[in-house]
């Protein structure tokens, strides 16, 4: 149902139902039509425009479960997400017509770790498509207006539907402490690690190396900006590189165990890919001769603001690495893309 209203406060005009992409098993991905839910008073409901199709959607779609997350019930897929306030309620604080990029994740609010600041490790929070909570392939979503970031006008909703990937890598920097004059590995060039490498320029670092095993990544990364690239299926690394941070995002423990040995003294290691429940092979002793920090990144906390501005400025390039797209009843193609076409990086589904 498409939205005829001009006047946000007329709630008679706003849509009942909503069309999603509803998973309802391993490789059963069905265009369902849904209810929307009620607009509730610190509320907004979103038009959405753009939907990134992201690794944990791929492995929801593949198995039926992401990591130690199980899909238990149909679940409506997706987190990366942005769109265009129709309604808000009455303390919501945002104009309808408002552009704005949708943040999934959300703390409680009440316990020591939101109230701290850091909602992202929040032990009770919830995550837009991660089940059971549904996702953001619909037509319409209803969040929190906290969750919503308004988006300046040289940023498309497209490009708005990555800042999400844009916030992990954000503070996937953060969390390394990069600092200006640095030099930086970064291992993997998948869309997280295009974008860290991207983020860790801006930072003011003066070399960013980027790892992986796939060429057309490779020149990507190059095209983006690193400073160098290893192909270490054909030249393995080198314990002569000697960066001063490591930021890993394959989630394969042997390239994060070659990467430590590249790490200067009292350097530091940053693990941003989704790690294996338990993993074996960890050099703990040649950390603690060398005291380099290992430390992890997971998700995001107030990192939004500065993706956008990173985005608005030009200092990060995301529509290079956004390479399809795909409407909502072909959202099965979007989500398989990226295996069928090893060229592809993020693809995005059109509601």
């Amino acid at each position: 149902m498409s939205l005829t209203a001009t006047d946000p406060t007329d709630t008679t005009a706003l849509p009942a139902r909503t069309r999603a992409a509803m998973l309802h098993g391993a490789r059963d991905l069905r265009t369902t039509e849904l209810d929307v839910p009620a607009l509730g008073g610190d509320d907004v409901l979103v038009r959405v425009a753009a939907v990134g199709v992201c690794g944990s959607d791929m492995h929801y779609y593949a198995a039926g479960r992401n990591g130690q997350n199980v899909l238990r019930a149909p679940t409506v897929l997706g987190h990366e997400a942005s769109g265009v306030v129709v309604a808000a309620g009455a303390h919501a604080g945002v104009a309808a017509g408002t552009r704005v990029a949708i943040e999934p994740a959300l703390g409680c609010g009440h316990c020591a770790a939101c109230r701290e600041g850091a909602y992202n490790v929040c032990p009770n929070g919830t995550c837009l498509g991660s089940p059971p909570t549904d996702g953001t392939m619909t037509e319409y979503l209803v969040v929190p207006a906290r969750a919503v970031h308004p988006l300046p006008a040289n940023i498309d909703t497209v490009v708005g539907s990555m800042i999400e990937p844009l916030s992990v890598a954000v503070w996937a920097v953060q969390r390394a402490d990069v600092r200006f004059g640095h030099r930086v590995l970064v291992t993997g060039a998948g869309p997280i690690g295009l974008l860290v490498a991207q983020v860790a320029r801006a930072a003011g670092v003066t070399e960013v190396i980027v790892t992986d095993v796939n060429d057309h990544r490779l020149a990507v990364a190059a095209e983006l900006g690193a400073t160098r690239t290893i192909n270490t299926g054909a030249t393995p690394l080198g314990e002569d590189l000697q960066v001063d941070r490591v930021i890993e995002c394959t989630a394969v423990p042997a390239v994060l165990w070659a990467a430590i040995r590249t790490v200067r003294p009292r350097g530091r290691v940053t693990v941003v890919g989704q790690a294996a429940p338990n993993v074996d092979g960890l050099p703990l002793a040649y950390l603690q001769r060398y005291e380099i920090d290992l430390v992890t990144a997971f998700r995001y906390a107030h990192a939004y603001p500065t993706a956008i501005a990173l985005a608005a400025s030009g200092a990060v390039d995301i529509d290079r690495i956004v390479t399809g797209r795909f409407d909502l009843d072909h959202a099965a193609d979007a989500v398989t893309a990226p295996v069928t076409d090893p060229t592809h990086l993020k693809v995005v589904v059109t509601p």
